[in-house]
């Protein structure tokens, strides 16, 4: 995938008791070392991963910021330099135009504020724009997982696939895909704001 330079901003604006509170988003496709701590943090934040889930994000991370051939493309939610949120993903090689999302996570403290469905719209932006054809996204099937599920669906996503008792007994691998719209070719996305 051609590397693409993405730049967005996002107003979100959460309306509490009269009062408007206006958060500003920036998303990036490029990660720093020193974007570890917070993607550590974020990932646990979450209490959906387990320590093992915790250890391969990290790993996933690291072959990220020293590997040349790196597959794992990254985008980062930042607001006034915090990091609030990661998606991660990545070309399927074997595959002429699939791609897979690995990881996405928003720190706990910003749930609900939108900051995943602008991730994974930039992604599949990102994707479209490298050429990509459909995005296939792995979960769980436990019950803590139905909102994640619900969250796909509302995306359009279908599920494609319900794998029992794959990750442990009672717990299924759940697949979803949606198609994508192709744009190959394109040097540079743009990204008008978005309000949220």
């Amino acid at each position: 995938m051609n590397e693409v330079a993405v730049s967005v901003v996002s107003t979100l604006e959460i309306y509490r008791r009269h009062t408007v509170a206006v958060t500003v988003i920036t998303l990036r496709c490029h990660i720093h070392r020193e974007d570890r701590a917070a993607i550590e943090s974020i990932t646990r934040s979450s209490g959906y991963f387990t320590e093992t889930e915790v250890k391969v994000a990290l790993g996933v991370f690291d072959e990220a910021i020293t590997s040349s051939a790196n597959p794992y493309n990254y985008i980062i939610a930042e607001s006034d330099h915090q990091i609030q949120g990661y998606a991660c993903y990545g070309k399927d090689e074997q595959s002429e135009s699939s791609y897979e999302l690995y990881w996405i996570a928003v720190d706990e403290a910003c749930r609900g504020m939108g900051i995943g469905k602008l991730l994974l719209e930039a992604v599949e932006e990102a994707i479209g724009i490298g050429g990509g054809g459909q995005l296939f996204i792995e979960t769980a099937g436990r019950e803590q997982y139905l909102p994640t599920r619900r969250f796909y669906e509302h995306q359009g996503y279908r599920q494609a696939a319900w794998l029992d008792d794959y990750f442990a007994p009672g717990d299924a691998r759940v697949i979803f895909t949606k198609r994508l719209d192709s744009r190959p070719n394109l040097d540079v996305a743009f990204y008008p704001s978005i309000s949220l």
